[in-house]
């Protein structure tokens, strides 16, 4: 047991207080401070008996995260009051109550939150995973600064979580990546993303982060000296024109590193814009983006721009409130840099996100961005027809989308969605507009309602009182809001014409001497093969089961028994054949061991990574199909692990000389002759290796190749792959997911 120094561990905590205090983004007033105080030492109080899994006083844990919510999200006083007691009723007989008559109704109403927040269960099922995930951000309804602390308190878990077991780290990182950094993206808390994501990586991939840390660290001195001397270019012009600023190297986070050599398929040193340079200068309100375009001016002067990657963000800033010109140039050596240009007070909004705008809007009543979105996102949230798992994936689809500025006819400027269509813009104006849409207009010229907008297009909408939504639509559109309205009306009509077959039903069946009762309902919706009642009643009422149907089903009747046992006794003959046919390989080596204590039990090979001896893997248990085995860097991976945790079984490759695997390679580089010998060559020299099939196509000078070979495990693979590289012409060599 470790001696605690209980002097030393209260004067290391009243010196976290008094930074708390420095740190702080907002200016403090005396009645500030008061509260701060008084929120502090109930914190201190209440959690004094408790310790962290580290050893070290729980207490640091509630001032670290009020450090995060004052510095780095820039909250007043309410939010660190908040933050420091955020776990306060949770963990202690302090209640709701009590802090209100203590502090004030808003510090009660945040700390409720955020206890509301940290009662949704762990470990449950998907639904149940996602539609806690729904309540939490109904908390967004009470106040959007619960989020904002629950994110401070998601980091600081993310940045102490060394003394958990593996599979809790890779739980809770996995529904980081899968929730809370979109979230803090969307926010416009980038530095709090980026940190979220790193951490996440660090936990769900050790071996990738460490690599690119260790990657980072080796090129760090050569980095360094590139952007002096690209700084050094710069300030001599930026001097010349008086202008006030500073230039910043950033390099790129570890996370975005490995997101381009996953997209692009390449290695770390194919990754071509690892950093980029900033450029933060002073301005009043008036000059900003006269000094934005300046500045451009004269980076270009010096570097070549590349035309299509010129983002401004200034003239239309992202729904976030991020505003900033970003260019990418080629730099010295042929090397593309990326370079941001930023005033002091977008830079603020783009570390701080919503505190920092809320401090510049300066009473100004037009709603920002982060309103409307909050209101969208509030209309989503209330919406209870939507499936929670559907509602997760759309949230996060919309989260991540990149936008696109398109004009209405009075020449209003409106952001969606990139992969937005015409119909999505028709809803996002008003939902009883996007209903009652005939047709669309883009830029004068008549559309089909699925045509997707292009920034800078011009939008009008047709609309027509009598039109009504078809199940078409919902492939039409990609935006959660357009979706969830199509789904509302379509499941109304669906209702009504389900209860209008109902009675259809009753009167046919009458005629044929059979009464409706529930188990002639359910023998039909067998006999049909479907799956629901409202089913079967709705396909009556739009006419699909006509009467010879049901003809044929009443002359069934007296074998409908009989019947209905043998497809029951059939049925897993069927899937047992099925199982056959499909594309996943069937194992009942001892190839791999289960879990803590290495059980041996019967597993399939997941289709959608196709695993190899050697990958690192997890075991998940399936509803229908046992134990599937997935690579640890699988796309689906982070889903699995975020809403399924409890279902995942630690698994390792034992032995890998029993059976062969297929893998296929993708190749590209310059056309040259006898390359295809060459590769059979190469191939055929590689022991433990064969040929499952070969397509080589070239054009204009460059070729594809498509590779698929049997290899008993990676190492063997990896070695072909290196074999392969060093043939004369081969540009690159990547495995792809069959």
């Amino acid at each position: 047991m470790v001696e605690i120094d209980i002097e030393k561990e209260n004067k290391a905590i009243a010196k976290e207080y008094k930074e708390l205090l420095r740190i702080s983004y907002q200016t403090l007033s005396a009645e500030d401070k008061k509260l701060i105080r008084k929120a502090f030492d109930l914190a201190v109080e209440s959690h004094q008996d408790q310790r962290r899994k580290s050893g070290e006083a729980y207490v640091f844990h509630p001032i670290a995260v009020a450090k995060i919510v004052a510095s780095e999200i820039g909250l007043g006083a309410t939010g660190i009051a908040a933050a420091l007691m955020h776990d306060v009723v949770e963990d202690t007989d302090v209640t709701v109550a009590d802090i209100e008559r203590m502090f004030n109704p808003k510090v009660a109403q945040l700390v409720e939150g955020l206890t509301k927040i940290s009662k949704v269960q762990k470990d449950l099922n998907v639904s149940m995973q996602a539609e806690n995930f729904r309540k939490m951000l109904l908390t967004l309804n009470d106040d959007v600064r619960v989020i904002l602390i629950k994110l401070a308190d998601r980091l600081h878990n993310m940045q102490t979580m060394e003394s958990m077991p593996e599979h809790k780290q890779i739980k809770i990182a996995s529904e980081t990546l899968y929730i809370y950094a979109p979230l803090a993206h969307r926010l416009g808390l980038y530095n709090i993303k980026t940190q979220l994501e790193d951490l996440g990586l660090k936990y769900t991939e050790p071996k990738v982060y460490n690599d690119i840390v260790s990657k980072i660290k080796e090129t760090k001195e050569e980095q360094d000296a590139y952007i002096k001397d690209i700084s050094e270019v710069l300030k001599k012009s930026l001097d010349e024109e008086q202008l006030d600023y500073i230039i910043k190297g950033r390099p790129k986070s570890i996370y975005s590193i490995r997101r381009k050599m996953k997209a692009q398929n390449v290695t770390f040193d194919e990754v071509y814009d690892k950093f980029a340079l900033r450029i933060v200068y002073k301005s009043n309100p008036h000059d900003e983006k006269f000094f934005a375009w300046k500045i451009y001016s004269i980076v270009t002067d010096h570097y070549r721009p590349s035309p299509s990657r010129l983002r401004d963000w200034i003239s239309s800033p992202k729904s976030t409130g991020y505003e900033a010109l970003h260019i990418t140039v080629m730099g010295p050596k042929g090397r593309w840099v990326e370079i941001q240009i930023r005033s002091e007070r977008m830079d603020e909004i783009a570390e701080k996100g919503y505190a920092a705008h809320y401090k510049y809007k300066q009473g100004a009543n037009e709603e920002s961005g982060l309103d409307v979105w909050l209101n969208l996102l509030r209309e989503a949230l209330e919406n209870s027809e939507s499936n929670a798992v559907d509602f997760v994936e759309d949230f996060k689809m919309n989260l991540y989308a990149k936008e696109i500025f398109v004009f209405t006819p009075k020449g209003e400027i409106r952001s969606l969605p990139k992969g937005a269509t015409s119909l999505d813009f028709a809803f996002s104006i008003h939902s009883e507009i996007g209903i009652k849409t005939r047709g669309t207009r883009v830029n004068g010229k008549l559309v089909p309602l699925n045509t997707e907008l292009k920034s800078g297009d011009q939008v009008e909408v047709i609309t027509s009182p009598n039109q009504k939504p078809t199940s078409n639509w919902l492939d039409y559109v990609t935006t959660s809001r357009a979706k969830n309205k199509i789904r509302n009306v379509l499941n109304e009509n669906t209702k009504k014409i389900a209860e209008d077959g109902k009675e259809l039903l009753t009167r046919k069946l009458r005629q044929l001497k059979i009464s409706l009762s529930e188990q002639v309902i359910n023998e039909l919706v067998n006999y049909f093969k479907l799956k629901t009642s409202l089913d079967l009643f709705y396909r009556v009422g739009i006419g699909s089961i006509e009467n010879q149907h049901l003809k044929d089903y009443a002359a069934q009747k007296s074998n409908t028994l009989m019947n209905f046992f043998k497809v029951k006794i059939k049925r897993p003959h069927q899937t047992a054949d099925d199982d056959i046919n499909k594309p996943e390989i069937s194992s009942n080596y001892d190839m791999l061991v289960f879990g803590p204590d290495q059980d041996r039990l019967n597993y399939k090979l997941s289709s959608c990574c196709n695993p190899i001896p050697g990958d690192e893997v997890f075991g998940f248990v399936s509803i229908n199909e046992g134990i599937k085995v997935h690579k640890k860097d699988c796309p689906n991976a982070i889903s699995l692990q975020s809403n399924y945790a409890y279902r995942i079984i630690l698994a390792k490759w034992i032995d890998s000389t029993q059976q062969e695997f297929k893998a296929s390679l993708e190749i590209t580089g310059m056309d040259s002759m006898g390359l295809t010998n060459e590769l059979t060559k190469v191939i055929s020299n590689n022991m433990h290796v064969n040929i499952q099939s070969i397509s080589l196509s070239g054009e204009a000078g460059i070729f594809n190749g498509q590779l698929t070979v049997i290899v008993q495990n990676n190492q063997i693979l990896k070695k072909l792959i290196e074999n392969i590289k060093k043939i004369d012409g081969v540009d690159k060599v990547s495995r792809v997911n069959l």
